[in-house]
């Protein structure tokens, strides 16, 4: 596709810290090349709706360390339908755009195969999400500046946990993936975590909580708000009748997880994508997914994004226990 004249490039789903830096990225790479890019506004509702509009060295001047996203994000149920998603390709015929690169999670993945599918247009995946819960890549713009903004209000959490010898239950995101609480619990030095890849048993967490606490240490407990027993405050309650004496606090960090300016990890990581998403459409390219394993870009068929399922970090898990106070 070496006459590739205008793409497109969109942010769907959950925003992500980053998503800013591989917009940038790509409008670069794309003028760089000689392609017209074109942001499309609120992901595929904003196709339906024509809000598309050319990006230009000026849009994309100082946002590498904004949060968000510049074009918006937003689900569409409208897009579910093929009437729908027939208007938003005729809005992308209009300006003569000829290929998409789709900034998102797996579901933003499966909206551009069925584009693929029904109207032939080529598509380019990176994965945007805070889970890291794609398959076929290790990172995903944005889980790497999640996991600093959650361990960063662990460690103020703990400060008074300490104070008052308390136990507080901390809820983080991630409702089919515990990546997020796995690895604060690693980073923050906690005393467990509740994820969805786990069975949670409450008498022996109480258990833990009891032998580690012994009433006069801080505890602190992740819970990811997809675990089978609940969120933080379910299992808090759930856990109160086997610890009566203690004193039992609970804290749901919530959006704050999703904002504040990417890392430089993932900065690098989202013009690396970025860039490389442009290069792969110009080759002629499509209907693949970029990711990054070690240091290295890897590209896969975008259908193991939206298909496959992350596997649960085992060694991560047998870490953790390793490293809880037992006396």
């Amino acid at each position: 596709m070496s006459e590739l004249k205008r793409i497109g490039v969109l942010t769907s789903g959950g925003d992500s810290p980053g998503m800013n830096a591989c917009i940038r990225a790509v409008v670069k790479a794309g003028i760089g090349k000689g392609i017209q890019v074109f942001g499309i506004e609120d992901g595929y509702k904003g196709m339906i709706e024509d809000r598309i509009r050319e990006l230009t060295y000026t849009d994309v001047n100082n946002i590498i360390h904004l949060g968000g996203t510049i074009l918006g994000t937003a689900r569409s149920e409208e897009f579910k339908l093929k009437e729908w998603r027939e208007k938003a390709v005729a809005n992308l015929r209009k300006l003569q755009i000829e290929a998409l690169i789709l900034i998102g999670g797996d579901g933003t993945f499966a909206g551009g195969m069925t584009l693929t599918n029904e109207f032939d247009i080529p598509i380019i995946g990176i994965p945007g999400t805070i889970d890291n819960d794609i398959h076929g890549t290790e990172f995903t713009i944005g889980y790497d500046t999640c996991l600093n903004t959650v361990v960063e209000a662990v460690d103020k959490i703990r400060d008074t946990a300490s104070s008052h010898h308390r136990v507080f239950f901390i809820e983080v995101m991630g409702r089919a993936s515990g990546y997020i609480a796995l690895n604060t619990a690693i980073a923050s030095g906690a005393e467990s975590v509740l994820i969805p890849e786990t069975v949670t048993d409450i008498p022996l967490l109480a258990d833990q909580i009891r032998n580690q606490n012994k009433g006069i240490r801080s505890s602190i407990i992740i819970v990811a708000e997809g675990d089978e027993e609940g969120g933080a405050k379910e299992i808090m309650k759930k856990v109160k009748p086997y610890l009566e004496t203690y004193d039992l606090k609970c804290s749901i960090l919530g959006h704050i997880q999703r904002g504040g300016s990417p890392s430089a990890f993932d900065r690098i990581l989202a013009t690396r994508m970025g860039v490389k998403a442009v290069e792969l459409l110009f080759e002629g390219k499509k209907s693949m997914m970029i990711g990054q394993i070690g240091r290295d870009l890897v590209f896969h068929n975008i259908l193991e994004g939206t298909t496959d399922h992350v596997s649960k970090d085992d060694s991560g898990i047998g870490l953790l226990k390793l490293l809880l106070t037992k006396g």
